[in-house]
Formats: structure tokens, C-alpha cells, sequence
């Protein structure tokens, strides 16, 4: 999955691809959300919060640590 670099405090990567979102955080770690549509992937993206908008994921969808 390609992932880009964002803007945020604790996020450095970000992509979304066949409704799995992933995100590597600034420790390095990488998590991969399940079951995320292209909706709410670009709602997430467009956010003036990604931290606020991934805790309302994190609410939502199942998720793993893979890395």
C-alpha cells in the first residue's frame, strides 16, 4: 500500500486502499483499520484533526497493529 506523508503530531503516513486504511505513526508503528470506506477515508484525510478524527475510527472499526 502506498502511503503519504501528513501534517500531523502524531501521525507521519497515511493510505487507504481496498477499505483498509493505514497509518504509520512517528514511532515508526503501523496500524491497519478495517472496513473503512472511501467516504470515511477521505473525511479522515480532509480533517482539520487527524488525531481527533482516528479516535472517532478507532471507535468504529477494528483494527492491528502489523508493524
Amino acid at each position: 500500500m502506498i502511503r503519504y506523508s501528513v501534517s500531523s503530531s502524531r501521525m507521519r503516513t497515511v493510505g487507504w486502499e481496498n477499505n483498509v486504511l493505514e497509518i504509520e505513526f512517528n514511532d515508526h508503528s503501523v496500524y491497519q483499520y478495517y472496513d473503512v470506506t472511501e467516504q470515511e477515508y477521505l473525511n479522515f484525510i480532509n480533517s482539520s484533526s487527524l488525531g481527533r478524527a482516528l479516535s472517532q475510527l478507532d471507535k468504529v472499526h477494528r483494527y492491528s497493529r502489523i508493524c
